[in-house]
């Protein structure tokens, strides 16, 4: 970003310039980057700080600053534009933060350009249809559709004398995708059988040998140590391949007119234009990766990742809204929803249950908005969560034996901080006997029980009828005559229909909600049965301190680090002082992130059942 900056009536500017996200401006030299010295300009005058593409404006003085015709004051903010006109007075800012493009992303510009224009031909040619299973099984359909790809990649000038540079940047996108392929599928041995479509009938076989040689050259140059994890291993070829790739072009005396690399850009063009009739377009890779928890579409050009609890771009793009559009119709029909004007958002879930969330316009404003909390390829493990030091062994064997002895369990957090997995961890401990029954709104439970009943809500057909809510399931599993239940989150008027089968026999149930902490807890509660029925106050408390045994809280850290923040019981409602009582079991020594789950030293009413029933050792308590 550049900052051009003069006095009000000086002809000759200053020019600031960085690639920093953050510039701050005021009088004082030692804590600016931009120094207006006038007594009309405080010590901190404004911040101009990068809020993902976009820049803002933030007064921080007590004198107004005009951004362009409009008056922003101490605490506003205001999205500069491209060519933004600031003045503060008595000085005028010009900002110019229009960056050119590298050459690569100029080629992946190129590339998703010539990808539309291939997919647009190819659908007037081919009749595909997302339900129509066999053809896209078809080896004789695929064969043509390759075929078709490769005529129409020649017809848009792939192959030409001026494209030789996108030839070889193709082919190193082939190249990589091959690469991360070839450690992920050979560290997960089980990955599961590729559709038929996945597969590249029209291969060249002594091509595909080579790509095969030097991809195992170009890991050996990445991790040399084949003992490395597959996290590291992923995060090597994605940060360093960039680099090892040209030093193989100079060693192989590899460029855009060799046949081996001409042959690699064109199977690049095919994958994509494939996962695109197919699969989920530029996501299909995105959801095959490990070491992503979730997938996050802010529009077309803009697709963000979670890795190891940290946002990242991922450097992928929709060649067009449209196509976006048609692969989020195709994900949500396979799970029997709808998504269109009429109906722009929707809940769904990927086959393997990774869970969906979809917004297209009106609603959606800078194009289809797509959210993917991915399904992890094996169950993790309440060992899994000691490990990664979300919990402690002690932790983990009082609510082993919290659910074994059938308290009722109510896990709350925060947005992706891992209630589901606590749940999933937890229902591993409920007795091979019970009856369990499940009800979530889409289904990603991973109960390994026998009798498990699973429920899932539904929608209203064209008709607006059908439609069944989780409160329809919590009323409805009361007559299956379940041991225990289980929903996957309370966040409505069926908070009340769980708080009562809770106190009506069903003990060891449990659920999940959204809270911060375990007291705030109490008040979310209080609202959601309110949505259900207008109760006083005291009777929603009692009805909870009656119902809720446990209530475990979950944190995110700063660092993408998440564990269990809390452990509190609660005790019951005080009539006399009309309050819920609770009292914490386990508690976060500290708020930094490397805090330890530890005991406050209070023990649980039910402690001596426990003790009885030799499922915990008390001395653990006191460690």
């Amino acid at each position: 970003m550049r900052i051009s900056f003069n006095r009000i009536g000086e002809t000759t500017p200053t020019h600031f310039q960085t690639l920093q996200p953050i510039v701050r401006i005021g009088s004082d030299p030692a804590s600016n980057d931009i120094v207006l010295s006038n007594p009309y300009i405080s010590p901190s005058h404004a911040v101009i700080n990068r809020n993902g593409d976009a820049w803002e404006l933030t007064p921080l003085g007590d004198n107004e600053i005009l951004v362009g015709d409009q008056a922003i004051r101490m605490g506003e903010r205001s999205i500069l534009s491209r060519t933004a006109s600031i003045q503060i007075f008595p000085f005028t800012l010009k900002i110019d933060h229009t960056e050119a493009a590298d050459d690569d992303t100029l080629l992946v510009d190129r590339i998703s350009e010539l990808v539309l224009r291939i997919h647009r031909d190819l659908l007037a040619r081919l009749d595909v249809d997302d339900t129509d299973e066999s053809r896209r099984q078809s080896d004789e359909f695929l064969i043509q559709v390759e075929h078709d790809i490769d005529e129409l990649s020649r017809l848009h000038g792939l192959q030409d004398a001026g494209n030789r540079d996108l030839l070889v940047h193709a082919a190193s996108m082939q190249t990589r995708g091959h690469l991360l392929r070839q450690v992920i599928e050979g560290d997960h041995a089980s990955h599961g059988q590729e559709e038929r479509w996945t597969v590249l009938l029209s291969s060249n076989h002594d091509f595909d040998r080579k790509l095969q040689t030097l991809a195992t050259t170009i890991e050996q140059d990445l991790s040399p140590q084949p003992r490395t994890s597959l996290t590291k291993r992923i995060a090597d070829i994605e940060g360093k391949f960039a680099d090892a790739w040209t030093t193989a072009l100079d060693r192989h005396n590899l460029n855009g007119e060799n046949p081996f690399v001409q042959y690699l850009a064109k199977c690049h063009v095919k994958k994509q234009v494939k996962d695109i009739l197919f699969g989920y377009g530029p996501l299909e890779d995105l959801i095959r990766m490990p070491n992503i928890s979730e997938i996050m579409v802010v529009s077309r050009d803009k697709i963000y990742v979670e890795k190891e609890g940290v946002l990242e771009r991922s450097g992928r793009r929709f060649v067009s809204d449209e196509v976006t559009v048609a692969i989020i119709e195709r994900i949500v029909n396979r799970v029997g929803r709808r998504i269109n004007t009429a109906e722009p958002l929707v809940d769904a879930r990927l086959l393997d249950g990774s869970r969906v969330n979809a917004v297209i316009a009106p609603l959606a404003l800078s194009g289809p908005c797509l959210t993917i909390r991915k399904f992890p390829s094996k169950k993790m493990l309440i060992d899994d969560l000691v490990k990664k030091g979300a919990i402690t062994t002690v932790v983990k064997e009082f609510l082993k034996a919290c659910v074994e002895v059938g308290c009722n369990i109510l896990i709350s957090g925060g947005t992706g901080t891992g209630k589901t997995t606590m749940l999933n961890c937890l229902s591993d401990f409920i007795p091979e006997k019970d009856r369990i029954v499940t009800i979530e709104d889409t289904a990603e439970l991973q109960l390994q029980k026998d009798h498990v009943v699973r429920m899932e809500t539904k929608t209203a057909n064209l008709e607006g009828t059908g439609e069944y809510t989780i409160r329809d399931l919590v009323k409805n599993s009361l007559r299956m005559r379940p041991d225990r239940i289980v929903v996957g989150e309370c966040r409505g008027p069926e908070a009340l229909d769980m708080l009562q089968a809770m106190n009506t026999g069903h003990d060891g149930s449990m659920t999940t909600i959204h809270a911060n902490n375990a007291e705030d807890v109490i008040g979310r509660l209080e609202v959601l049965v309110q949505t259900a029925a207008d109760l006083p106050v005291s009777s929603i408390l009692s009805q909870i301190g009656s119902a809720i045994d446990i209530v475990i809280q979950l944190t995110r850290m700063r660092n993408g680090r998440r564990c269990v923040s809390q452990v509190t019981e609660f005790i019951g409602y005080d009539k006399a002082e009309g309050v819920l009582r609770t009292k914490d079991i386990f508690r976060l020594d500290g708020e930094t992130e490397d805090a330890k789950l530890m005991p406050t030293g209070a023990l649980p009413t039910f402690m001596g059942e426990l003790i009885e029933n030799d499922m915990i050792d008390l001395s653990s308590f006191y460690r």
